[in-house]
């Protein structure tokens, strides 16, 4: 067949375009992460899984009766674009992690953080990100069909991850699957997944394989790609675990429905204010509840388990109170009841007073019970994450994930730690049957959100 003239430059035209395009991502400064024959610069955490390299692709294989296992990246990263491909067993479930991290402390150092999802089931949410170990779904796939179709069966599939500031965002296949806007860890490793299968005799000896992994960490801003997508956004609102698990906003983000100050009837007018999406306590000296005052949810909370993200200025006190009754003390300092301190402990002197050594520092019951010293404390000007469950009289202090303190309410040493403090005067204190749930101001800078709250059915 003859070519015209007009169809030759076409050709020509379409042939130097594809060079172009080959040496412009030729350009880019990929890091490839797999050698031809050796896992060096990678190690094996959590089970017992196997996994082998031969020309430059990694073979994991299924075993019995251990916990999920993760090849992982002996280089942490923070912001980055990766790309991988992958072939999966039908019968496997896997995933890739990112910016996760194994901490002794942590669940006796489980591999907890962000997954991006291999599911070849009918389920089909490759692509999803999953949060291992720690909150569970955040971006499914359940109403998209195009993102459901993107992952091939029995073949090499194509994945793409992009992890910049709080954005991440997943292809496979060139199909768009996820866009995340979270800022729960800002970095960690890269980690390739063979999940525990138990006992199931039948899964055994089953293999997901991986190759041509490389990462960018250089100009990302020229690299990231635009994703037609709706993100998902985690800040001050519930995830998709958190929905089917029956937990509850106790704020908004943006008003302040369902809060009024504790010797107000109404919100104050000062001291307090809301910015992007956070609720913050004014510098106003460090006095105890004498600019806007502390302020009280609406609502009362008898047994509950509560999440509260807090950050922190140097030297600054706060706290959060559970089974408070505003009508205990109408004077000056603050409302009745126990608390959860929030405290700089470098800076703050109250981390040297209480009645029980120790017992004003951060996440302790304040002034009765100090809180484990190895506590996850994450530094001054990061967020961390409170969570206090409260079950008849059984009460837990939390941080970052990990359980710090436990008491229970009326019990004999309680009552004892009570008459040493400075509580003593207060009658019947800390026995409520119910109580409001307060968040101190304190005259110091404090930031909170993603308050949230769950009450036993």
């Amino acid at each position: 067949m003859k070519l015209n003239r007009l169809s030759k430059l076409t050709i020509g035209i379409l042939v130097c375009l594809g060079v172009l395009h080959s040496c412009k991502e030729d350009s880019k400064p990929w890091v490839s992460l797999i050698e031809e024959n050796s896992i060096d610069g990678w190690s094996i955490l959590g089970g017992n899984a196997t996994y082998e390299v031969e020309d430059g692709i990694i073979t994991g294989t299924t075993v019995a009766d251990t916990p999920n296992t993760f090849l992982t990246t002996n280089e942490m990263y923070g912001d980055f674009i990766f790309e991988i491909e992958v072939k999966v067993d039908p019968v496997v479930n896997s995933g890739i992690q990112i910016r996760s991290n194994s901490f002794p402390y942590y669940r006796n150092g489980r591999v907890h953080g962000y997954q991006v999802e291999i599911d070849p089931s009918d389920r089909a949410w490759s692509g999803g990100i999953y949060d291992e170990a720690r909150r569970g779904w955040l971006n499914t796939l359940e109403n998209s069909e195009e993102a459901h179709k993107a992952f091939k069966q029995n073949e090499w599939n194509h994945y793409r991850i992009e992890a910049i500031g709080d954005n991440i965002k997943t292809w496979i296949n060139g199909v768009p699957t996820a866009y995340l806007i979270d800022d729960k860890t800002a970095s960690g490793f890269i980690g390739l997944q063979v999940h525990s299968i138990g006992d199931n005799m039948d899964m055994l000896g089953k293999t997901v394989q991986w190759k041509n992994a490389r990462v960018l960490t250089e100009n990302l801003s020229e690299y990231s790609r635009e994703s037609p997508l709706e993100p998902v956004i985690t800040k001050n609102n519930l995830t998709y675990q958190e929905k089917n698990d029956g937990w509850q906003m106790l704020w908004d983000g943006k008003t302040t429905n369902g809060w009024r100050g504790a010797k107000l009837d109404e919100f104050p007018s000062q001291g307090w204010s809301i910015e992007n999406g956070e609720l913050i306590v004014a510098e106003t000296g460090g006095a105890e509840s004498t600019a806007g005052g502390d302020i009280v949810s609406t609502e009362n909370y008898s047994d509950f388990e509560l999440q509260v993200d807090f950050k922190l200025t140097p030297g600054a006190n706060s706290g959060i109170k559970y089974y408070v009754d505003t009508e205990l003390n109408k004077g000056p300092g603050s409302s009745i009841g126990l608390e959860y301190q929030i405290l700089d402990d470098e800076l703050h002197p109250d981390a040297k007073l209480g009645a029980q050594e120790g017992s004003r520092t951060v996440v302790s019951l304040y002034d009765l019970i100090q809180a484990d010293p190895n506590k996850p404390i994450n530094p001054v000007g990061d967020w961390n994450t409170a969570y206090i469950k409260s079950i008849g009289n059984h009460v837990e202090h939390w941080l970052n994930g990990v359980k710090v303190l436990e008491y229970e309410r009326g019990s004999e040493e309680f009552l004892k730690l009570v008459l040493e403090s400075k509580y003593a005067i207060w009658p019947n204190f800390g026995l409520l049957d119910e109580g409001q749930i307060l968040l101190q101001d304190h005259g110091d800078k404090v930031w909170f959100r993603n308050i949230k709250v769950r009450v036993p059915n």
